[in-house]
């Protein structure tokens, strides 16, 4: 399997790993929904996404973070794209998420934003992690907050997405270390491993 270099982070139902090229018929499959897309610009063609694939795999060979491929253990397929993301003029180092609807409902955003956050804060080194967010997308809000991050307000987008309409969602490494407590003591929803 032809696969972008990086690490590989396993939860309880999930393997987070760098995209690979098998990843793209899944992903052009999520990339085409209305519903999936509403927030991040909308459904593309295979074009689109091929170009969106290369550009993850690339921030990976290249700077050595970009989204991780979101994948159920117990079907091998592709769930969405989570993970630290930094593109020229973003706002600030972002855990990001987009989701498959066949992930939806199931927790998986919990689950690999936590193991995200951890890799975040405690390999990469980040003090302060962000998510930017459509002040409508309600669903994304609810999984920044599960996390303990905070709305910091309105945000910007560098170009061409600067037309879009954000609120920068964070919080700082320190408090990610407390906010992580209620996931490993068992109050809070997520399945590290």
């Amino acid at each position: 399997m032809s696969q972008a270099p990086g690490p590989v982070i396993e939860t309880e139902r999930l393997i987070l790993r760098p995209t690979a090229a098998s990843d793209f018929e899944r992903w052009c499959d999520f990339q085409s929904d209305p519903e999936t897309t509403r927030f991040i610009g909308g459904p593309q063609t295979p074009a689109q996404v091929w170009r969106a694939m290369m550009s993850v795999a690339g921030a990976w060979t290249l700077t050595g973070v970009g989204f991780f491929s979101l994948i159920e253990k117990s079907t091998g397929q592709w769930m969405g794209r989570i993970g630290p993301w930094q593109p020229h003029g973003w706002p600030g180092t972002e855990v990001g998420w987009s989701l498959h609807r066949d992930a939806m409902g199931k927790g998986y955003a919990i689950e690999a934003a936590v193991a995200s956050m951890d890799y975040a804060v405690d390999v990469l080194g980040w003090t302060d992690v962000v998510h930017t967010i459509d002040p409508a997308n309600s669903a994304s809000a609810r999984v920044a907050e599960r996390l303990g991050s905070t709305n910091r307000g309105p945000g910007r987008l560098p170009p061409p997405f600067e037309s879009a309409t954000v609120d920068v969602w964070g919080q700082t490494a320190d408090a990610w270390r407390e906010n992580r407590r209620r996931f490993i003591d068992g109050t809070g929803i997520g399945r590290p491993q």
